[in-house]
């Protein structure tokens, strides 16, 4: 299929972009932009943002969308979170949003790294800025996800990714039901939670629906839908692009089911706006692709 207007991005050539590039090497860090081949790169890292990528950038699972590869996994580096934290500082971040690659080989899943990056993050910046991070599920283990929040983001992300049916084929290594009690124990623990799918892999927009349905259920705060895009030929095909006036329709479904801000655009992805989504969430703004009225 031909990919339609909607998701062609132009490339800019900017200082800035040049400059964000420069700092990420120079520091020894990788981000979901580039690892995860994200059409939004360009832009945001135009824009001086970056999500980084912690832990490696080699995974131990082999979720058939996710550009990132697998293989022999490194112990992790112990110099990382402060890295993070120095780039967070050099960057002026006001949100700075911090997620990893799957580590099922680490007993904690890489709980305590994600806690030393956030603390980092504290120590290097004055003020602070908000902090996002997006983690896997840590295999269902409670106490890892205590240690993360324990350390106090703000905002605690983790991807359902796509409807239940197809986690077989596109998600062979998690759980549907334990992503969504992940989430469940992050709101009971009172933090805001957020999560993530994508659309064109084989779903419907009935089964989209019924994932919108699950994560009100849970009371999810944000929730990010986005374009499946085809990072390679060894990726699985777009069965389908979805309009614009399609993802306009999940977010007024999913607002309707009670969550509070649904960001549904052909180029959402999960980090994308965030710093203008927990805004709109905390009152301070609009959130993005939404003309509602702003209401604390």
């Amino acid at each position: 299929m031909r990919i339609p207007p909607w998701l062609r991005v132009k490339l800019p050539c900017s200082p800035a972009y040049a400059a964000t590039g420069a700092l990420v090497r120079d520091l020894d860090l990788h981000t979901v932009c580039r690892s995860a081949r994200c059409p939004n790169m360009f832009e945001c890292y135009s824009r001086k943002t970056a999500t980084f990528l912690i832990l490696g950038d080699t995974c131990t699972r082999s979720c058939a969308f996710c550009n990132i590869g697998g293989g022999t996994v490194g112990a992790p580096d112990p110099g990382e979170p402060a890295r993070v934290g120095r780039a967070t500082a050099a960057l002026g971040l006001r949100h700075a949003v911090v997620t990893s690659v799957t580590r099922d080989d680490l007993p904690d899943g890489g709980a305590g790294h994600f806690a030393a990056t956030i603390a980092a993050i504290r120590r290097c910046n004055d003020p602070c800025p908000t902090i996002e991070v997006l983690i896997p599920d840590f295999r269902g283990d409670g106490a890892a996800l205590r240690t993360v929040m324990a350390a106090g983001p703000h905002i605690i992300n983790h991807n359902v990714e796509t409807p239940p049916a197809h986690y077989a084929r596109i998600r062979p290594q998690a759980d549907y039901g334990q992503s969504l009690e992940l989430l469940r124990r992050v709101k009971d623990a009172g933090h805001v939670s957020k999560s993530g799918l994508m659309v064109g892999l084989g779903e419907s927009d009935d089964e989209v629906c019924g994932v919108l349905e699950d994560l009100a259920a849970v009371r999810c705060d944000i929730v990010t839908i986005g374009q499946y895009m085809r990072p390679s030929r060894r990726h699985p095909p777009v069965e389908r692009y979805v309009h614009p006036d399609v993802f306009a329709g999940y977010a007024r479904k999913g607002r309707a089911m009670g969550i509070p801000f649904v960001f549904s655009a052909p180029l959402v992805r999960s980090s994308y706006n965030a710093e203008q989504a927990y805004a709109a969430l905390s009152g301070q703004g609009p959130f993005p692709g939404d003309d509602r009225p702003v209401t604390a």
